[in-house]
């Protein structure tokens, strides 16, 4: 069993904390356990139990009525939801739980069902890359364990591989991208996703992939001349030194544009190198893109 913290619950289902007590304090449906410290602590069931209330709630039903709803019949109204952006949130949190119970044949017939519905790149539009954004694992891998993971993300990966191969646009664009990841990161969500959006926007991508030694991307830069590197950084060894890998890319890659995102670049204060640029947000990497 998992244990999840009141912080966990909150990012998963989008329920503030707050609120999350008062629906302890006044309705039946959630007893956390508390530690010895007196911490609150959820189990699976609860988080998926918030995760069914916390759609009901937002597309229409008040939460007295949810309370008097046994598992079933919320099941039952959840499937009813015809809004387009209910039926989206209802596959992102049926995937959620499906991770959470390690339930890795369910996770896949999930998108399975999607893609056969919607086709990949809508797939991974409305479902893959919400889904990735609402669990952490693009930006801060904290909210889930490894194991669940390492299940889920060689999954997502196959299919975002499939879509980047049948990825097309009827723009014209004369743009190349080297994409990379550095030594010591081999999280490629994030990257792959970025090597989608490029090339469904017509930009061609060279894509190096995890673990790349600087010097590599420095020879193909000279030798391909894209017209800008990105990198995205979720999850790096304890020994990865940001400030040091910045000055070695700016004096290998001096006179090339470099774009950087990921968790590492959300808490970085200090001023970098002309030709780097830090996108700590999904909204700054979306507004770069759009820009391209």
């Amino acid at each position: 069993m998992n244990a999840f913290t009141i912080k966990d619950l909150e990012s998963l289902s989008g329920i503030k904390a707050h609120t999350i007590r008062i629906w302890e304090q006044r309705y039946s449906f959630l007893n956390p356990h508390r530690t010895e410290t007196n911490i609150r602590y959820y189990s699976n069931e609860e988080l998926k139990m918030v995760l069914n209330i916390s759609l009901l709630n937002k597309y229409g039903y008040k939460i007295s009525h949810i309370d008097k709803m046994s598992e079933g019949e919320m099941k039952e109204k959840i499937l009813t939801l015809s809004n387009a952006q209910a039926q989206q949130e209802r596959i992102i949190n049926e995937m959620i739980q499906h991770m959470v119970d390690m339930d890795i044949d369910a996770f896949e017939a999930v998108l399975d069902r999607y893609i056969n519905a919607k086709g990949i790149e809508k797939t991974i539009t409305y479902i893959l890359f919400p889904y990735l954004e609402r669990i952490g694992i693009l930006w801060i891998t904290n909210h889930i364990n490894p194991a669940q993971e390492h299940l889920v993300t060689n999954i997502i990966r196959q299919k975002l591989i499939v879509g980047i191969e049948s990825a097309s646009s009827s723009i014209i664009s004369h743009k190349v991208a080297l994409l990379f990841l550095p030594e010591g990161e081999h999280h490629e969500l994030g990257i792959l996703y970025m090597y989608f959006l490029l090339k469904s926007r017509g930009i061609k991508v060279l894509y190096i992939g995890a673990n790349a030694p600087l010097q590599d991307i420095e020879y193909v830069a000279k030798v391909k001349k894209p017209d800008f590197i990105y990198s995205h950084l979720t999850s790096l060894a304890s020994n990865f030194n940001f400030d040091k890998f910045l000055m070695k890319l700016n004096m290998r890659i001096p006179s090339l544009p470099v774009v950087l995102s990921g968790a590492v670049t959300q808490s970085y204060k200090k001023k970098t190198p002309a030709n780097i640029y830090l996108k700590k947000s999904l909204a700054e990497v979306m507004e770069y893109i759009s820009l391209l």
